[in-house]
């Protein structure tokens, strides 16, 4: 699979925010440098995955040209992120958690541009990775 573009934005008071333009609403955050890239390559990977499940086309790489043409993207730093070298098959488990705990997850997912389960999921390897 093909590196992809992704946009690196980071506020005075915020984490380091992603976006790969390729791919609307494929977005995520880290606290640090490193950590937005690594996430950057989980969320294309999943985001990518999901369309492949879904029977959609998953598109060409922009040039670095075409997405500096907008404007919003210009005060972004710009990174290649490599896609998967094959999309990972996704598989639907069942989880119970405490509903305070699941809204408070949901809560921090949303503010950091994740979904439910790639907070999960990073914070799973986080773990294994500390271990």
């Amino acid at each position: 699979m093909a590196d992809y573009i992704a946009l690196i934005h980071k506020d005075a008071d915020s984490d380091f925010g992603v976006s790969v333009p390729d791919f609307p609403g494929c977005v995520t955050a880290g606290t640090t440098l490193d950590e937005a890239r690594a996430m950057a390559a989980e969320a294309l990977a999943l985001h990518i995955e999901g369309m492949v499940e879904d029977g959609e086309a998953v598109p060409e790489p922009s040039s670095l040209t075409d997405i500096m043409r907008d404007r919003e993207n210009r005060d972004a730093v710009a990174v290649l992120v490599p896609g998967p070298t094959r999309a990972a098959k996704a598989i639907r488990v069942n989880i119970t958690l405490p509903e305070d705990a699941l809204r408070l997850m949901d809560s921090y997912a949303e503010q950091h541009g994740l979904t439910r389960s790639g907070l999960i999921l990073a914070a799973t390897k986080r773990m294994m990775e500390a271990a």
